[in-house]
């Protein structure tokens, strides 16, 4: 617990430092506690610790962990979702960061209206052309706005990307960047029932230059629960 704490706190205060050099308020970031493949245990330390928000990779990981837990946090899906875990994940996620093509969005927006529920999503983004990162590339993300305009299921909320890993944070920066244009133009076009309000960016290493560059919600993992086994 002692460690996650003083994990958590560090955390915090490099978010807040980002913001004040940015001329932003902390409070307008919101920090996801990433805990891929951390357990029920240290998951409630964490939570007693402070963390608000988890986010989880992988749907069945998340299942065993949230049954365990409860709902008394918010649950963030981050990882690539397939399809034919959207039922499960509609039932147990808060807001999905990583909706990457129009038939993922319609699957989630059938299911989503099934339960009588409204979803919010974020656009995954792939901004480095990496065969590795899964995401829609900037020109399809247009499309998929007109179409998503059209599900009253799912309420797009916002932009998610991840770039390339570099060892110098400030490398991040462009892509950070180009989200936060990409957003401004998406705002622009005033499409009904599409809101601009979060950019899910940043990581451990680079949240802070995330933030600078806009960032609403940042996910970190290891900087909270340590390095992953």
């Amino acid at each position: 617990m002692a460690d996650i704490l003083a994990n958590l706190n560090r955390v915090q205060e490099r978010v807040a430092s980002a913001a004040r050099r940015a001329g932003r308020s902390p409070e307008e970031i919101r920090l996801v506690a990433v805990s891929k493949t951390v357990g029920a245990e240290r998951v409630r330390e964490a939570i007693a610790a402070g963390v608000k928000i988890l986010g989880e990779n992988y749907v069945q990981e998340a299942q065993k962990k949230i049954e365990a837990v409860g709902h008394g946090v918010a649950w963030h899906f981050i990882g690539h979702l397939q399809t034919n875990k959207a039922k499960v994940a509609v039932r147990l996620f808060d807001l999905i960061h990583s909706v990457d093509s129009l038939h993922l969005a319609g699957e989630l927006n059938k299911i989503a209206a099934q339960t009588g529920k409204v979803l919010p999503v974020l656009l995954q983004v792939s901004l480095s052309g990496e065969a590795t990162k899964f995401g829609a590339l900037e020109k399809e993300i247009f499309q998929m706005v007109e179409g998503m305009s059209t599900m009253p299921a799912i309420s797009v909320m916002g932009l998610m990307t991840m770039p390339p890993y570099f060892e110098n944070p400030e490398d991040s920066r462009p892509y950070f960047g180009a989200l936060k244009k990409l957003s401004e133009r998406l705002t622009q076009q005033k499409i009904p029932g599409i809101f601009m309000k979060e950019l899910s960016m940043g990581m451990s290493s680079d949240c802070e230059v995330a933030i600078e560059e806009g960032a609403t919600l940042v996910r970190v993992g290891t900087a909270i629960f340590g390095p992953r086994s």
